[in-house]
Parts: C-alpha cells; structure tokens; sequence
C-alpha cells in the first residue's frame, strides 16, 4: 500500500517497523463543542486509511486523542483554552462540557460506522506522562520559564522548520506565532501554562513548575510515546496542522527520545462551503445533526467525503450531498439484487473478483477513493441482474466492499410477503396490457419505498 508522505513530499510504500503491525495516531477533537462537518471529513478519512491497511494485509493499531484541555483559541498560545471558552458559553464547568462533547463524539463514531480505534486517550487523564515529557525536555535544555509558562526553545532543535518549510519571518506577519517579548524566539511554544494570577480554573494541577495546565502540543507527544512508542508509523491529521501543530510535536518528541517521531505523515485538506474553509468562527459549521434533519443518510455522507480525493481541496455542498445520496441508492440497489437471484447462467466468479481488486487496487494506492468509487459505479450501472449460481460470489462481494468503505450496504431484508403480492398482482396486469392497474400498482409499491424496473427476466424491485 502506498501513501502520500508530507516528510518526503513523495507516494511512498508504507513499510511499518514491525509488520504486520502498523502503528496510527491521529489528531481527534477538541472537546468544547459539536465536531463540525470540516472535522467529520478528516476524521471519516482516517477510518478510511485504518480499514485499507487491513484489507491489505496490516494490523493497525490506532491512537485517536481526545483533548479536553490546553488547546488555545490561538495557535499562537494567546487566548482562552477551548473548553472554559466552551464552560463560560453553556454556563457548566470545564469537566461537564468535556464529558458531555467526548460522550457525543464517542457516540457519532458509532453512528457513522467507524472502526473502533485501539486508544481513546483524554489529555486529562494523561498529565503525569505529559509532565514527565516536559521534564525529560528540561533535562536536556530545551526549555524556559516565563511569565506565563515553561516554552520549548525552537532555537536548541535543529531544523525546526524543515517538516513545514516554514519561513518564520512570513508566520510572524501573519499571526501564527505570537510576539511575547519574554520569549526568546518568536516560535517558541507553551509546554506548560500557569494559572493566571488570582483566578481558579476549573482544569488544572500542581506540576514543578507550579500551577496550571499542559499546553495543547505537548498531549499527543506524551500519549503517542505512551501507546505507540518513541516512532510510529502513520501519524494524521488536517492540513492546518502542518506549519505549528506538528511541526511542534516533531521539535519536542525528537528532542526527548533522539529518534525520528513518524515515518509518514498523513494530511486531509480543507474542506470548502462557498469557497470558504468550514469553521465555527465562519458561521457555516454544519452538524451530523443538521445533515440528517434534511433527511441525508450519514452513509451518504461518508460516501460524499470519499468522492474527493484526501489531498485535494474539497467542496461540501448540499447539492452534492444529495448526489452523493442517488449514488447510495444506486449501490443499495444493486445489493437488493440479493433477494432475488435468476435462472441464468453463471458470469463466473472472476466478474467479483475482479471488480473488487480493481476498486481496492485504487484505494491502495494513496487512498485514491474517487477513482475506486468511479470503478464501482461503472459496476453497478452495468450489473442488473444476478444469477442464481453466483449468488455466494456476489454476497462476499458486497461484504468486502462494506468493509473497504464503511458504508452500509446489506441494509434490510426481502420485501414482505405482501408487497410480492403486489408485485405478482402488476405482473399478471402487464402480461394482459392494462397498464392503469400496473401503475397504481407500481405507485402502491412506491409509497412503501419500493421501486420496480422491468426486465427481460420480470420485475426486479429496489429500495427507494
């Protein structure tokens, strides 16, 4: 399998350090508020990768965090941490709302099928490796003390922008690193934030620099060191997090073990309301709950977000959510085929098998999802009826691809016997010519959500 390599800027075999182990970490969310759509999109790619590694034979073991603390409005350490920002918002303290927002994500991982992630590690729950790190850093000089917190020196780590091909003259314009003249570079980063002076936040503790609060890079150094090990093999996440997030946890992780961090380093790119990245802060952070009060499945939107490319810059758009939704149907009819097999002879079982090792071939190389899919539609659309001798083949068939994409596809059962009736009913109008009986017929079917397609070989129905 083969993947695109930020390190490297180049599609490069994965080669994990223990194969078929491969080791996964993951940047979850936030905790402060509902995961928007622009986040469900990465995170659905990151289930997309977990389950094409193992249909090519690996052994994934991912780390997904949760962080409830320590993650600034800025990413240049200024600001409010999220979750208060989020406490003072629902008038609820810190831990409610982390509890309430880690219970919803656990819950919609369930509901958008994901494959369960091996660790779903709290940054609460983790403070003593997180201490611990910034100790070992301490140890060999990486760190400082000021005002307002213990800093990562960026100036004791050589090649601190590589990663990024950072020009921290043109960060420093923009913003992304903060102008605080105790610090000693620009880029330098929290580690451990203090309490401010006469105020109690809900979150923090005693450490051996005094009061406070992890910063927000320093929780997945700590927790991948714990559940992965000093290198991983495969660490994702979103293309904003390339020029300070990442490049952070790449500074403070070498610095402490002397090893390289991760091998291959996987990034989603934006994703785009009317040519505008999604964001709260934007006004256009679109739910789980809002895609399915317009009546979209959430399978339809797994399938919209593997229309495009992880690379590419994506759109989200309701009219292509609703595309995304005839193209399920279209699919999930042809799994309806199932129930209804005919005397005909066998395609042969290569017809599968090679559909499906085309489609995988695709996925396996750089995850490519809309030319997969496009190899699946071109199958489906030619595939109308299926022979009763091939029907093993074509039920693997279909349970390989549900697990290749996490998109259910063997929903529901045979019709009723009372809508075979009806069926058997409309056939017997059609065989005499009286068309008004076969439509009332066919409507009546249609009002119960099934459809009808008239073949050479009889009626061949589908969910609608």
């Amino acid at each position: 399998m083969r993947l695109y390599n930020t390190l490297t800027l180049s599609v490069e075999e994965i080669q994990p350090l223990s194969a078929p182990s491969v080791t996964i970490y993951t940047c979850g969310p936030t905790v402060y508020d509902y995961p928007h759509i622009g986040n469900w999109f990465t995170f659905i790619r990151y289930d997309l990768l977990v389950r094409t590694l193992k249909t090519n034979g690996l052994k994934p073991k991912w780390v997904m965090n949760i962080t409830d603390v320590g993650h600034l409005v800025s990413d240049a350490d200024e600001g409010e941490d999220k979750l208060e920002k989020g406490a003072r918002r629902e008038n609820k303290s810190a831990w409610d709302v982390a509890k309430f927002y880690t219970n919803y994500f656990v819950d919609a991982l369930k509901r958008l099928n994901f494959t369960k992630p091996d660790y779903l590690p709290k940054a609460t729950e983790h403070i003593e490796e997180q201490i611990n790190l910034i100790q070992a850093l301490e140890s060999k000089g990486y760190t400082y003390t000021i005002d307002d917190g213990v800093y990562y020196d960026t100036g004791k780590f050589e090649g601190y922008t590589a990663f990024a091909r950072l020009d921290l003259d043109e960060q420093r314009g923009s913003g992304r690193v903060e102008t605080n003249p105790q610090k000693r570079n620009p880029s330098d980063f929290a580690l451990w934030k203090f309490s401010p002076k006469g105020q109690k936040r809900d979150m923090e503790w005693d450490s051996p620099w005094g009061k406070g609060f992890p910063g927000w890079h320093i929780e997945c150094s700590a927790m991948a060191a714990k559940y992965l090990g000093e290198t991983i093999d495969i660490h994702a996440g979103g293309i904003d997090h390339i020029p300070v997030h990442h490049t952070n946890e790449i500074a403070q992780s070498e610095a402490a073990s002397g090893k390289r961090f991760a091998n291959v380093w996987m990034h989603a790119n934006h994703i785009l309301i009317n040519d505008e990245k999604i964001a709260k802060s934007a006004g256009n952070g679109i739910t789980l709950e809002d895609v399915e009060a317009k009546g979209y499945s959430l399978d339809a939107l797994r399938l919209h977000v593997l229309e495009s490319h992880y690379r590419s810059q994506s759109k989200f758009s309701w009219e292509a959510l609703e595309a995304a939704q005839n193209r399920l149907s279209g699919y999930r009819a042809m799994a309806d085929l199932r129930w209804q097999p005919q005397a005909i002879p066998s395609y042969g079982s290569d017809k599968y098998t090679h559909a499906y090792d085309e489609f995988q071939q695709f996925l396996a190389d750089d995850l490519s999802t809309p030319l997969a899919l496009a190899r699946l539609s071109a199958f489906a659309d030619t595939f109308d009826i299926l022979p009763k001798s091939d029907q093993n083949s074509f039920e693997s068939f279909l349970d390989k691809l549900e697990a290749s994409l996490g998109i259910g596809l063997l929903l529901g059962q045979d019709i009723s016997d009372a809508q075979k009736q009806v069926l058997s009913k409309r056939q017997g109008a059609r065989d005499t010519k009286d068309w008004t009986q076969s439509d009332e017929l066919r409507d009546q079917l249609q009002k119960q959500g099934i459809g009808v397609r008239d073949t050479d070989h009889g009626q061949i129905w589908f969910r609608i």
